[in-house]
């Protein structure tokens, strides 16, 4: 258990952190939910129904949304675009060897060996699972956000919104971009401050020692 816990530490952590927010999120949640309720002159709810309002639903769906959009876009840009003298693009001058770790290994992936269209397909298969699950998380969004815009048109005496037409609102979009401008904002800064800033042990960084425009990736 400890040899596990030391070789898989990095993902245990964040997602227990990833567990401790969500729990928090929901907690506090359902409290500003209810005292919305209350001021409607609704009826209070538990947890267990919380979590099925659309309330809770585009608060999760809508920031998930926005993280794997940027990791899906900064996965496949990388593919194309570098940033002299940062560890987290390739080196410009000296274009990246395509799969050479591969040369002599007996246990490579079952898709290398398949070839064909299992190749071509695995070859993409970070961006494009990425990609899937932001496109999951964007209409999961859009779902929670209908469900809760109805909820609220309803208790003002208006009409449900409908999960297309919601799609088309001003509300929507605000809420998808003002998480997107975040997440686009805060690739750039990592790369551009991991040329000139060191963190010492760390796979996003450069050798303490190692020249600002060096840019031999760490990883």
């Amino acid at each position: 258990m400890r040899q596990f816990f030391h070789n898989n530490s990095l993902s245990i952590v964040m997602l227990s952190l990833f567990a401790f927010s969500l729990v928090g999120q929901t907690t506090t949640g359902l409290r500003v939910f209810n005292e919305e309720q209350t001021s409607h002159g609704l009826e209070r709810v538990d947890t267990f129904h919380y979590v099925r309002t659309g309330h809770f639903v585009e608060a999760v769906f809508e920031n998930w949304e926005s993280e794997f959009l940027q990791m899906g876009m900064y996965v496949l840009l990388t593919v194309f675009l570098f940033q002299k003298g940062s560890p987290d693009t390739n080196d410009p001058d000296e274009p990246k060897e395509m799969d050479a770790g591969s040369i002599g290994h007996v246990d490579v992936p079952w898709p290398v060996r398949r070839g064909g269209w299992a190749l071509r397909i695995y070859a993409h298969s970070l961006s494009l699972s990425l990609f899937l699950l932001f496109l999951v998380s964007f209409v999961l969004h859009g779902a929670g956000g209908a469900k809760a815009a109805s909820a609220d048109s309803l208790a003002h005496g208006g009409e449900a919104v409908t999960f297309l037409a919601y799609f088309g609102t001003s509300r929507f979009w605000f809420e998808s971009l003002q998480n997107w401008q975040s997440e686009f904002l805060s690739v750039p800064v990592l790369v551009i401050l991991s040329i000139f800033l060191r963190e010492r042990g760390s796979a996003e960084s450069k050798p303490v020692d190692e020249p600002h425009l060096e840019s031999r990736p760490s990883h």
